[in-house]
Parts: structure tokens; C-alpha cells; sequence
């Protein structure tokens, strides 16, 4: 369901973008926003720097926003119309809810705005492009590793950090069902939902760990989610295996330091720079392809220095 607010941002953004044209069509060099779920990890910082690199190097202007937290729709919202309202050469969203963007997305098709989607996907087919990881894949690999050091069997629990964008369900998914096929004697006691907010994430883990003394692991889907599980587990005073997902300093000291098993790392940098480079490509007339994958990476403390894992690591 939509609310008033947001179909008032999108009926405000297509006015103004009915006279906006004009000027921005007269810049000199090509306007691309990219709307984030939020600046307070450390990974979007990351996807931000790609993008900055990417609009260097290929001569045009971007702009990088989001909202302060990833449960703030509605400004995510607002920053999308006024993104559209200068009428970019393309725009690039990382959607919070991959549905209430739609009504914006279709106005920005009917302006010939081509639509980029990064990071997480949306339930339409009106972005020419995704560049994002593969998290069905990355959070099944994260499975695996949970199995394997837990011997196969016992109690684990997961604490995600969405159920409305699609990062946060295929990661949710990907865990969850690659544990179902591979590990019968694994029971997934619960599954929580923390916002990613590291503070929200260590309550939940304490809650978890209290109603479950004998749970064997606990999986965290994002940067926000699995340093609060790691938190939680602190503060209980728990032996518990935690894999996190991303990296940021926090998990790469908990790592080296073995309270955190391991982690998956995508490729930030990556995916702010393939972004870009598709959303200059598509504003051209040029074809890309429809998914282009940024990659993922298991790391632990035998390998978190190795350099192919170094690169794609971020403090």
C-alpha cells in the first residue's frame, strides 16, 4: 500500500520534471543521481567511492544520497522525485522497498529517464540494468560455511535485515534454503528482522540467545545485522558461531580476532562503479546487460589478507 506522502512525491516529481528538461538537457556534461538505502554503514561509503571513480573517469556529474537509516522509505522516496525532478540522463536507485519506488520508476520510463538498480533489485521490469551481488548464491555459500563449522547438526538462528527489499529476502532465502537442502539435522529456530541497525540486531541476538542457550550459530545479513549479532553474543557472554555478511572495520577486527567465524563480501566499489558506467552507457543508446553480477567472496582469518580478498574488503 502506498501512501498519501509518497503519491504526492510522485505526482510532484512528474511536474516538475514537465519543466525541468530544459535546463538540465543543457549541462554540459551528463546528470546521474544514484539514491542509496542509507549512509550509516560503512558499505555504502564503499559504493559511493565507485561511483565518484566511475563519474571521473567517464566525465560526468554524479550525486550520491540516501536516507539516514534503511527503514526511512518515504525520504528515499522524496529523494528519488527530487532526483528526477532535474531530469537526469539516468538515475540509479537502490530501492529500501522494491515496490513503493514503482509509481516513481514508471514516471521516470514515461520521461525516458532510464533507471538503473544497484545493490537490490526492484518487482519491475522498468530498470535496464541491476548491478548488485548475487545473494541467492552469497548467502547459500554463507550456509555451506555454517554447516561445515557446526558440524552439521543443532540449532542456529538468522538475523536479517529486511523483508521489503530484495537483498534482504534473497539473502533471507539463500540462507535459509541452501540449510534446508544441505543440513537436515540444522534447525533454524527463528528468523528476526533488525533493520540493520546494529543496536536493534544486538537485542534480538540477546533475546535469541536467552530463549535458546544451547543454539550452535547465528548468521547476520548485512553489516548493521551482523554486528549486532556479534554484540549480543558479547554481551551474553555467548559461544556461538557468528557469520556476518559485508565487511567494515568492526567484522575484519572481530575476525582476525576469531569472535567472528567469517563473512561474505561483495564487491561495493563495484557495484558503485558498474552502476555508473551502464547508466552513461544506456543514456548513450548503448545495450548492457540486464544483470551485471559484482561478484562475492568468503573470507575468514586465513584468508582475509590475501590480496584478491584485500581488494574488495572496506574499513
Amino acid at each position: 500500500m502506498f501512501t498519501r506522502r509518497r503519491l504526492i512525491g510522485a505526482a510532484t516529481a512528474l511536474a516538475l520534471m514537465a519543466g525541468a528538461g530544459q535546463g538540465a538537457l543543457a549541462q554540459d556534461k551528463l546528470y546521474i543521481p544514484l539514491i542509496s538505502k542509507g549512509f550509516q554503514h560503512q558499505f555504502w561509503q564503499a559504493v559511493k567511492l565507485g561511483a565518484d571513480k566511475a563519474g571521473a573517469e567517464l566525465g560526468v556529474d554524479v550525486t550520491f544520497e540516501g536516507p539516514d537509516n534503511e527503514t526511512q522509505v518515504d525520504k528515499q522516496i522524496d529523494m528519488l522525485a527530487a532526483a528526477l525532478a532535474k531530469q537526469p540522463a539516468a538515475v540509479g536507485i537502490a530501492a529500501l522497498d522494491s515496490q513503493a519506488v514503482i509509481p516513481l520508476l514508471k514516471k521516470a520510463q514515461e520521461a525516458k529517464i532510464p533507471v538503473i538498480a544497484f545493490d537490490s533489485g526492484v518487482d519491475s521490469d522498468i530498470p535496464v540494468a541491476t548491478a548488485s551481488t548475487d545473494n541467492m548464491a552469497a548467502a547459500a555459500m554463507a550456509a555451506d560455511k555454517m554447516g561445515e563449522l557446526i558440524g552439521g547438526e543443532g540449532k542456529i538462528a538468522v538475523v536479517a535485515h529486511s523483508q521489503t527489499s530484495l537483498t534482504g529476502v534473497h539473502r533471507r532465502d539463500g540462507f535459509v534454503n541452501e540449510i534446508k537442502e544441505k543440513f537436515p539435522k540444522i534447525e533454524i529456530v527463528t528468523v528476526e528482522y533488525g533493520d540493520g541497525d546494529h543496536l536493534k540486531s544486538t537485542e534480538i541476538t540477546k533475546a535469541i540467545l536467552a530463549a535458546n542457550p544451547d543454539i550452535k550459530g547465528i548468521f547476520g545479513s548485512n553489516e548493521g545485522s551482523a554486528i549486532g549479532v556479534l554484540n549480543g553474543v558479547r554481551e551474553m557472554g555467548a559461544k556461538v558461531v557468528v557469520i556476518g555478511f559485508d565487511s567494515g572495520k568492526a567484522q575484519k577486527d572481530a575476525i582476525r580476532s576469531g569472535e567472528m567465524a567469517g563473512a561474505i563480501t561483495q564487491n561495493p566499489v563495484g557495484i558503485g562503479y558498474e552502476t555508473v558506467k551502464a547508466a552513461v552507457a544506456v543514456s548513450k543508446g548503448e545495450t548492457v546487460p540486464k544483470n551485471v553480477d559484482t561478484g562475492f567472496y568468503w573470507y575468514d582469518k586465513s584468508n582475509i589478507d590475501a590480496p584478491e580478498i584485500a581488494a574488495v574488503l572496506y574499513d
